[in-house]
């Protein structure tokens, strides 16, 4: 079986990132990964990068943790998979199959409404993913779930404390017969490792193959 992790995060993009990109691909290759999917926090989530920089420069900067990543995982032998999390503050979307270059070319993004910005990612050959639906913090002041505008349901987020988020997340799922999948949300290496992501009867190419694996049933989570 192969093992991918579908949800994580890298220093240099994500302002709750502990380590970069080529160190986050070293633990993962070291914890029998066959492959990441870098997805930080874009400009309307926790990110790092100024706010005031020109739009190409930020998705420049953006870009950095997944390309030292795959710099990195290309020596090892570690698939690496670009993605990123895209949200309005209080819910996140993972959003797969799009790249830097589809970033540059689209630079008013952050002025869309929620669900339309989802319609026109997938519309654009995006795939999308409600990250931790039923995750509740002090911070978070509201959720919106969106089980009309994305393609499968995150029920396992395994840096989750409260077993609670996941099995609401569950249910959710079920509620609406959207597929489901799992990540870690790995934020560094040098805490308890998380564990979570997918397991795979096949190697993933692309991202896009991942999520057309969820979509048909064909990875299994990890809890």
């Amino acid at each position: 079986m192969f093992r991918y992790e579908t949800h994580m995060h890298t220093s240099e993009a994500s302002a709750c990132g502990g380590s970069g990109g080529a160190e986050m691909a070293v633990k993962y290759k070291e914890e029998g990964y066959t492959g990441i999917i870098v997805t930080d926090h874009f400009f309307n989530g926790n990110s790092c990068i100024p706010r005031d920089l020109p739009w190409e420069e930020r998705v420049e900067l953006f870009c950095k943790g997944y390309e030292h990543a795959k710099e990195m995982g290309d020596k090892i032998g570690l698939d690496v998979f670009f993605g990123f999390e895209y949200g309005n503050g209080s819910s996140d979307f993972l959003i797969y199959g799009l790249d830097k270059e589809w970033l540059l070319k689209n630079d008013h993004i952050l002025d869309m409404e929620l669900t339309d910005f989802l319609q026109y990612a997938r519309s654009c050959g995006g795939m999308a993913v409600q990250a931790h639906p039923f995750r509740d913090y002090e911070y978070i002041r509201g959720t919106v779930h969106a089980p009309h505008f994305v393609d499968a349901v995150e029920i396992i987020n395994s840096s989750h404390s409260v077993p609670e988020f996941n099995e609401r997340a569950k249910i959710y799922a079920g509620w609406y017969d959207l597929p489901v999948t799992s990540g870690s949300d790995a934020h560094n290496t040098t805490n308890r490792w998380y564990g979570g992501g997918v397991l795979s009867e096949v190697r993933f190419g692309s991202a896009l193959e991942y999520m057309q694996a969820v979509v048909e049933g064909r990875i299994t989570c990890i809890e």
